[in-house]
């Protein structure tokens, strides 16, 4: 299976250092924040649940753009194989 090596960079995880530390965040969007903390500095991807939800927070009017940026960076560390 291939292995999808990408990293969250230093600004999407400030964002979501500060996503965890705000007790107003949702749970998907304090979800999303830990997956990206997860994949700054290790192989881990995406898991399969988690990219079904963050496509969904994508396709949605209802979450804020930060919410946003935090979906399409797990997403973008998802397993390649699993997007065909």
């Amino acid at each position: 299976m291939s292995k999808n090596t990408k990293k969250t960079s230093g600004k999407i995880a400030a964002l979501a250092a500060d996503t965890l530390n705000d007790p107003d965040t949702s749970a998907i969007a304090k979800s999303l924040a830990a997956s990206a903390l997860a994949q700054r500095s290790t192989e881990k991807q995406t898991s399969a649940e988690l990219e079904e939800k963050a496509g969904k927070v994508l396709q949605s009017d209802k979450y804020s753009e930060d919410t946003k940026s935090l979906a399409a960076s797990v997403l973008s560390q998802a397993n390649k194989e699993r997007g065909r």
